[in-house]
């Protein structure tokens, strides 16, 4: 009861209603333009996160991701191209069911799913975050270095196919981490004498220019063709008989998203195309994938919308971003001074549960903002590319001024964006790098600290029954990651 009433009272005294609401639409918009993800919508909001309140950024924040899930389905139907890279599953049934004249009716099911999704997200975020959490509390200097050493050996799963390149951004971003001021003796570090980088490189500034300046140098790189939508599409819900013939689906769904939100660096992806997979296994019309079957849409859509929950779960109970969108959500956190972690419920746990209350807004608002956004959606999807492109570089630089009215901070995310669009040809991933710049400050301080309070004995790490379990975990993390490649043509001759 203390959840509901703190989290009522958030949403009753302060603008976080209208904040989940704006988040929903503005999601919706970004994940409707194809190539802007979930992470990207999300990273163009967080400079002007500043100027809110603790709990009214990040439930805007969170909103969004939630809107913007829902939003790569409507390209994915109306113009086979996925709007964010979870709506891949959907194109494959979605715009089929287009081609027989029931656009109207894939949409619906889509948002109809994703309220279905979001809504149970919602719940295992609720019910897991704070019990797993109390395991965190008994955390002493050499846990949280263990910890952070768990969340690093995340980079094995997120490297793209390629340990090194991983291992590459990873390090980049463990470089970034050391710039400013030494977290023990406070000497100054890497500054190159330049008073703007005392403090640090704040994440959000690295946030916005990989994900989003990099992904408008991309597109400004490739000759685009001019994306016609021509259909009058209008949002119509399934009737009562196919609503239970979905039921599976959705369930299906939901189960592969719990579990693949709280895996670090599975995601809405993974989880949209397993779901996709197993609805096929367990259906009873299998012969109607691929050829516009309405379980087709609602598996990945219910899977990657109960992501957008349940993907929050690490990051509250352990600080650990598993995926590109809740790194951006933990640069939100940042922004306001909010350690994630478990700590979180005792010290700012009004913000938590104005979280759970704001994703239950958002998860209602997205069925009645989802009907109206269709046509600006579409509207939006037909401006020429340039202008779209010109429009958010403004917002951006707009957004990163009102920081700190700095013009460093501008040379910065244009730099960064300049990095990014490197690794994005050399295909690098980004999110090993963001995982470094987040979890460098957490190694490092606590690995001296562990060091000073053992004189410098390293055994402190495996005489702490806490670390010495997390040390095992990330080393059969790493093992399990690297032999997988190894195995996999063993059970394919197993398999033929």
């Amino acid at each position: 009861m203390d959840v509901l009433q703190q989290s009522a009272e958030v949403l009753f005294t302060t603008p976080a209603i209208l904040m989940a609401c704006l988040g929903v639409a503005w999601g919706i918009l970004g994940g409707a333009l194809p190539g802007i993800s979930p992470s990207i919508t999300m990273a163009l909001l967080l400079p002007f996160t500043y100027a809110l309140e603790p709990s009214s950024a990040i439930i805007l924040l969170a909103a969004t991701y939630v809107g913007a899930e829902y939003g790569g389905s409507i390209p994915a139907i109306l113009i086979r191209t996925p709007g964010t890279n979870a709506a891949a599953a959907t194109v494959i049934d979605g715009y089929e069911m287009n081609r027989q004249g029931k656009a109207g009716l894939a949409l619906g099911i889509s948002l109809y799913s994703g309220v279905i999704g979001s809504l149970f997200g919602l719940v295992m975020l609720v019910m897991l975050s704070e019990p797993l959490s109390r395991v965190a509390l008994s955390f002493r200097p050499p846990s949280y270095f263990a910890l952070g050493i768990l969340g690093l050996s995340v980079i094995v799963t997120l490297s793209g196919g390629s340990l090194v390149k991983g291992l590459i951004a990873g390090t980049l971003g463990l470089m970034v981490a050391t710039i400013g001021t030494d977290p023990v003796t406070g000497g100054n570090r890497f500054t190159f004498g330049t008073a703007d980088l005392l403090g640090g490189i704040e994440p959000v500034l690295i946030m916005v220019g990989l994900f989003a300046v990099s992904e408008l140098l991309v597109q400004a790189a490739e000759p685009g063709a001019v994306i016609r939508v021509e259909s009058k599409a209008r949002i119509e819900f399934p009737g009562w008989r196919l609503a239970r013939r979905l039921l599976p689906s959705q369930m299906i769904g939901n189960v592969v998203g719990t579990f693949e939100g709280i895996m670090p660096g599975a995601g809405g992806t993974v989880a949209a195309f397993i779901a996709y997979n197993e609805a096929k296994r367990w259906s009873r019309h299998k012969d109607e994938f691929g050829k516009g079957s309405p379980e087709g849409i609602a598996a990945p859509e219910t899977a990657n919308n109960t992501v957008s929950a349940t993907a929050i779960i690490p990051l509250l109970a352990f600080g650990i971003p598993g995926s590109n969108s809740t790194a951006v959500l933990l640069g939100g956190f940042l922004i306001h001074g909010i350690a994630v972690g478990p700590m979180i419920f005792v010290r700012s746990a009004d913000v938590v549960h104005g979280l759970y209350g704001g994703l239950f807004v958002a998860s209602i608002a997205q069925l009645f903002i989802g009907m109206a956004m269709m046509a600006p959606c579409i509207w939006l999807v037909n401006r020429p590319r340039a202008y779209l492109n010109a429009f958010i570089f403004a917002l951006i630089f707009s957004g990163v001024y009102s920081i700190h009215q700095s013009v460093f901070d501008l040379g910065l995310v244009l730099a960064t964006g300049v990095v990014g669009f490197a690794m994005r040809m050399l295909k690098i991933p980004f999110l090993p790098t963001v995982l470094g710049l987040v979890l460098g400050y957490l190694v490092e301080s606590n690995y001296r600290r562990s060091l000073v309070i053992s004189g410098g004995d390293h055994s402190i790490f495996l005489d702490d029954p806490i670390s010495l379990g997390l040390l095992a975990a990330a080393a059969l993390f790493i093992a399990g990651s690297l032999l997988s490649p190894l195995l996999a043509p063993l059970k394919a001759r197993r398999s033929v």
